[in-house]
């Protein structure tokens, strides 16, 4: 078992009627905080999340777990990544 899995938390944003760029701005800001390991799931309604998250976790090193749309509504699931800048 890596130390990434040891202390899996869960963290939840409800980002629901905000549009664009804030729903990827708040995304970005939560990974950041989070600690390595952590999980992120992400509720929100503007459809552009759907390319700009996903683009997000890519560019950040972070793992998109899932994705999903239900009835106008986006769900990520996003696995923070341990990266080199983390070492600082």
């Amino acid at each position: 078992m890596c130390p990434e899995d040891a202390a899996r938390e869960t963290l939840h944003l409800d980002l629901r009627g905000l549009k664009c760029p804030l729903p990827v701005l708040h995304t970005r800001r939560a990974l950041a905080r989070a600690n390595p390991g952590t999980r992120l799931v992400v509720r929100c309604t503007d459809p552009m999340a759907a390319i700009d998250i996903p683009h997000l976790a890519h560019e950040t090193g972070h793992v998109l777990e899932q994705q999903s749309i239900e009835n106008g509504e986006l769900t990520f699931r996003l696995l923070r990544r341990s990266l080199q800048s983390d070492e600082r």
